[in-house]
């Protein structure tokens, strides 16, 4: 069994060992402006620029405020594919959210793992029913700064205002067509994001995590596809990372892919999320089975 330290701030690699992913490990085990309208009211966003509308889109959440997410993270490795689910709500204004997390079953088939409950807050992660050693009622905080992909994997579930601000890096944009996801006629554009451009261009609450994931990853592009509804909401984004795992001893490091999606609906929600206390904060060992 492998015991790490883990301390507020500490080094990406100690915070990684924490993930709730751990995405590497689990499967190893298992192994703006407002544009033109239709008349209605809304906006016409088949007839704008796709790079423009992408580029609206975080500010356009921000806007509408708070609404509820549901997000899946898969990865694959020696032909079994792992999936990662979360489910909650999440506030655009204050870039704060919580959402319950569910990890796939161990290699034995057990499914006896708790639901892990994580907190998104700017530039910070806390996660609760995460690490043996840490009491039931203390949290683990992860500063997402330090984190070599900047929490876009390593929680299990990409944070929602740095997956929409992703897209302010995109280039190569097609658009797709028109179509329907959950009775809500959506926009599809295809296209790759980078994450220095989209770095440079996101929020202060989002830009450290974004530059370290920016530095951390083994390629810049990262593909996407992303659906937005006629007020310009995104509604569905998915992206595809890339990185490079640490190999066993003796054996070269892959390059692993993670696919994360995050769907947004019941927008204008309220969102109410409440950080922990300094003293519910857990800083002592965390050990890693």
């Amino acid at each position: 069994m492998v015991v790490q330290q883990y301390r507020d701030g500490g080094g990406a690699r100690a915070a990684r060992a924490l993930a709730v992913a751990g995405v590497i490990a689990v499967t190893a085990g298992c192994v703006g402006g407002g544009g033109g309208s239709d008349g209605s009211g809304q906006r016409a966003v088949a007839a704008e620029r796709p790079l423009d509308v992408l580029g609206r889109a975080a500010g356009v959440l921000a806007e509408a405020g708070g609404a509820e997410a549901r997000t899946s993270m898969e990865t694959a490795a020696g032909g079994t594919r792992v999936t990662i689910r979360g489910e909650g709500a999440y506030d655009f204004r204050t870039q704060m959210g919580r959402l319950k997390v569910v990890l796939p079953t161990d290699a034995a088939g057990a499914d006896d793992r708790r639901p892990i409950t994580e907190l998104l807050a700017p530039g910070a992660l806390y996660m609760k029913n995460r690490g043996a050693g840490v009491p039931d009622d203390k949290w683990v905080r992860i500063d997402t700064t330090a984190l070599e992909d900047g929490n876009l994997v390593t929680g299990g579930v990409t944070d929602p205002m740095a997956a929409a601000e992703l897209l302010r890096g995109a280039a190569d944009v097609t658009y797709e067509g028109k179509s329907e996801l959950a009775g809500v006629t959506v926009h599809h554009y295809r296209g790759v994001a980078d994450l220095n451009r989209a770095a440079r261009a996101a929020s202060p609450q989002s830009r450290g995590a974004l530059s370290a994931a920016a530095k951390g990853f083994s390629k810049d592009a990262v593909p996407f596809d992303a659906y937005l509804d006629e007020e310009g909401r995104l509604r569905k984004v998915r992206h595809r990372f890339s990185f490079a795992s640490e190999g066993r001893e003796g054996q070269e490091a892959a390059e692993v892919t993670v696919v994360s999606t995050l769907l947004l609906y019941g927008f204008g929600a309220p969102v109410t999320v409440k950080l922990p206390d300094e003293d519910d904060i857990y800083t002592g060992e965390i050990r890693q089975g």
